[in-house]
């Protein structure tokens, strides 16, 4: 396999208006990180993914920009915005944007001057159709709530819009939009960014009859998702985007990539299909859905899990790249989610982050997830901030029915602003976040759970983290291993190989809280390895222990080990 630089790279989500705060306004802010830019360099990471910075009204938190070529007010100036770029190379960092051009604000200079007629040079820059008996031109409903179409008086006509109704899309089948962005691009690139993840990438392409979708029963709106995403054009627009843009620079690239399969991964990640280097896939976020909806308070199932992940590792295997990711901005806290985040808190967050980090593809840490960071359980729904958490309340509460106390069950369990209060890096006022309160919520355990008191720790999650990223730098195999599946039927644990040259790596995860008996793959049996990483045993920079196999290995819970073999 060709090596590269963003394959054998470990990446760092930094969601600034949580990260730190500089100025005492309660906002994180862009000086915050740069104060924090040695903490990172001494974490290993090799790339900074930064969420969006740009001027925004902040209906979705940043992810509805009114300016690309500016920054937000509460996150600083261009001129702070330079300097961190500057910083980051100093240290011999790479930063990554998140841009969003699926859609822009209804603020956008762009968006202003296509509401005001049909016949100027902006008008077909977004989606605007007639209505249709007396309503939208189609039945589809918003990811926000409410129909995804909103009317606009000075154009009798109504324009699309996916998410909330102030992120208008933008029309990618005119020509000039897609020059637009292409030049926007460049002006980053220019300035010294190392590569881009793509907010939405897959839904730049709509179905041009707009049909209604389906709708189910009890459902106030019709499914848009078989016209929107993964449209086929999607693809020759993304290569357009590699031609003029990605391909001029050596960058990375990320694509979030909604309801995609593996196949789809080939397709947007494939090695020659000169699109982009990885995606983000959502399937393994779902395991623990409800039946129409992410809402839901039910456990996730292991072995689907497994299935999903062992599917996407062995199917892109030699032909596309994997990201690894449990948590980012989206997605609630992964020890609560999938671990245990009370009497295994620290064990279990240690071998969710063993069993991520040794698999086939390129990393992602979120912020507070190297100390182990947990969901936050709010009583309230007005104690909520996220724009799709405080409607999705009022909509299934009102319109569908759902009983509040089930819903706020739900909303504690996968809520969006469970990744979003502050990061914890003391015990004192506002976890260290900043001295003048913060803008969101402080996470109550905050006291025990923060950076401060694991950063001398050599027991601590985050030590564990760093030796994590120090063993990927070490052992080729295990950026560029192949990876075979373990005992694909156990709803207790998660164990696969990996195999490179000379040499196979043996991984084994337990997902329970009881003990469990298993049985040594037949390769592996009176065989000696050395192990790599243990979350047991309070190994620090040891890799050269010595294990001997029997037949039968017994796993604690939450158990994590990683033993490599030479010489097969």
């Amino acid at each position: 396999m060709k090596q590269d630089w963003w394959k054998e790279a470990v990446v760092y989500q930094i969601y600034p208006r949580s990260f730190k705060d500089s100025n005492g306004d309660g906002i994180g802010d862009i000086p915050g990180i740069i104060e924090k830019l040695d903490y990172l360099k001494n974490l290993g990471v090799d790339v900074i993914w930064l969420s969006p910075v740009y001027r925004s009204p902040n209906v979705d938190n940043g992810y509805d920009i009114s300016d690309y070529k500016d920054i937000m007010e509460e996150f600083g100036t261009m001129k702070d915005m330079d300097e961190l770029i500057r910083q980051i190379h100093k240290r011999g960092l790479k930063l990554m944007m998140d841009i969003v051009v699926n859609h822009t604000s209804d603020e956008h200079e762009w968006f202003q001057k296509s509401c005001q007629s049909e016949d100027n040079p902006y008008s077909d820059y977004y989606i605007w159709k007639k209505g249709k008996n007396g309503g939208p031109p189609n039945n589809w409903g918003s990811y926000f709530g409410g129909s995804a179409w909103e009317y606009c008086e000075s154009r009798d006509a109504y324009y699309l819009h996916m998410y909330a109704k102030k992120q208008p899309d933008l029309n990618w089948e005119n020509p000039k939009v897609r020059e637009d962005v292409k030049k926007m691009m460049l002006w980053w690139l220019e300035k010294g960014v190392d590569g881009f993840r793509l907010d939405v990438i897959n839904l730049i392409a709509k179905d041009q009859r707009f049909p209604d979708g389906e709708q189910k029963e009890g459902e106030p709106f019709g499914n848009m998702i078989p016209y929107t995403h993964n449209i086929p054009k999607a693809h020759t627009f993304i290569k357009e985007l590699n031609r003029d843009v990605f391909s001029k620079y050596p960058i990375m690239t990320v694509g979030e990539t909604l309801e995609t399969t593996a196949e789809d991964g080939k397709k947007y990640a494939g090695f020659n299909e000169h699109e982009l280097n990885m995606i983000f896939t959502f399937e393994h976020m779902n395991v623990d859905n409800g039946k129409n909806s992410k809402w839901s308070d039910q456990k996730f199932q292991l072995t689907k899990l497994k299935e999903i992940m062992n599917c996407w590792q062995t199917e892109l295997d030699g032909v596309a790249w994997n990201s690894l990711y449990w948590n980012n901005h989206d997605q609630p806290r992964v020890v609560s989610r999938f671990g245990n985040d009370g009497i295994f808190w620290s064990r279990s967050a240690k071998m969710l982050g063993t069993c991520l980090h040794m698999m086939q593809g390129t990393p992602y840490i979120y912020q507070g997830e190297e100390i182990g960071m947990t969901n936050c359980c709010f009583d309230h729904i007005e104690d909520y901030e996220d724009v799709e958490t405080v409607t999705a309340f009022r909509q299934r509460t009102e319109m569908m029915g759902e009983d509040p106390d089930y819903m706020m069950r739900c909303i504690r369990k996968k809520s969006r602003d469970n990744a979003r209060t502050v990061m914890q890096w003391n015990d004192g006022p506002f976890a260290g976040f900043g001295n003048n309160g913060v803008w969101f919520a402080v996470n109550p355990n905050y006291k025990k759970i923060n950076v401060s008191s694991q950063l001398e720790d050599e027991d601590s999650i985050l030590s564990y983290y760093k030796r994590l990223i120090r063993l990927r730098k070490k052992y080729p195999i295990i950026v560029y291993g192949d990876y075979t599946p373990l005992f694909a039927d156990s709803g207790k644990n998660f164990c696969y190989t990996r195999q490179y040259s000379n040499e196979e790596l043996l991984v084994l995860c337990s997902f329970s809280e009881s003990v469990q008996d298993i049985r040594v793959p037949v390769q592996f049996q009176e065989r000696r390895g050395r192990i790599l990483i243990t979350n047991m045993s309070g190994l620090t920079d040891n890799d050269t222990e010595q294990y001997q196999f029997g037949e039968h290995i017994t796993l604690e819970p939450y158990e994590a080990k990683v033993i490599l073999f030479e010489n097969l």
